[in-house]
């Protein structure tokens, strides 16, 4: 495990796996510290459609990605739907989505490309974000892995589309799982364990742990399996190990909000670009 907590010059803080070559790419995960949002959202929220003041949202975007070295009008981001869908973008897609949740590349919840310069931005409460930085060739993915996404396996179907679009081989490939809600923390219903057992008919006693008489289910190893299923050496995939639920002070939880009865919390975001 290489995931690691960095502050930044502007008092944020940028997650970070030390796997992925700095001279390749730029990423970061973001926390929910360092921003001007208020309550619940408090306070670097990075989403748009969740009842946040738009204008709190758009200064924390701008921080949040000029500590990046980049610019507000940069970024590329969808609307993400819990679904299985990847776009693949260039330059033509620069700024889709920064300041307005309408413009953002509709109902889709993976982004690939291999254009310079161009930050891909997606948003998370609990869900998995999953990078993948493909050296050889010079392009690079990020995935929105909820229960959903994660069954449909959304991280092999990005691999996948990498492959067809940049020549990525699996073997060669880097992969970064970020903060997430973990095992630990995520209780499952019986509609959930049915769609692991049917994704995942060989597996599924590994990623549904029994605990008190509960049902957990670990998305980090779900995606950690359909990875390797498709040739990716485990020794290239990097977990952060991080419980967003456990660590809802550092990162937005929506299962945490629920404890605390709030049906509403903010989201931080996971950014990558190649240089």
């Amino acid at each position: 495990m290489s995931y690691f907590l960095k502050r930044t010059e502007n008092n944020l803080w940028h997650g970070k796996f030390s796997t992925f070559p700095e001279d390749l790419i730029v990423h970061a995960v973001s926390t929910r510290r360092g921003g001007v949002s208020k309550p619940p959202f408090d306070s670097l929220n990075l989403a748009l459609h969740v009842g946040d003041e738009p204008a709190d949202v758009l200064i924390n975007r701008k921080k949040f990605i000029q500590s990046l070295g980049f610019g507000l009008a940069d970024i590329v981001t969808p609307n993400q739907v819990h679904g299985d869908k990847i776009f693949r973008v260039d330059e033509n897609w620069r700024g889709c989505g920064c300041a307005n949740y309408a413009d953002a590349i509709p109902e889709t919840d993976a982004l690939i490309t291999d254009t310079p310069g161009l930050p891909l931005i997606l948003c998370f409460a609990d869900c998995v974000p999953i990078f993948f930085v493909d050296v050889e060739n010079r392009a690079i993915g990020l995935a929105h892995g909820g229960w959903k996404g994660t069954l449909k396996k959304i991280a092999a179907k990005t691999l996948r589309k990498m492959n067809s679009a940049f020549g990525t081989q699996p073997k060669n490939c880097l992969i970064g799982i970020a903060p997430s809600i973990g095992a630990c923390c995520y209780e499952v219903g019986g509609a959930v364990v049915d769609k692991c057992k049917a994704a995942f008919p060989k597996n599924h006693g590994e990623l549904l742990i029994e605990r008190d008489g509960k049902i957990f289910l670990d998305l980090w190893r779900t995606n950690v399996l359909q990875l390797l299923e498709i040739g990716v050496p485990e020794k290239n995939i990097d977990v952060a190990g991080e419980c967003t639920c456990c660590k809802s002070d550092w990162y937005f939880s929506y299962r945490a909000a629920q404890k605390k009865n709030r049906d509403r919390t903010g989201r931080i975001a996971a950014a990558i670009a190649l240089r």
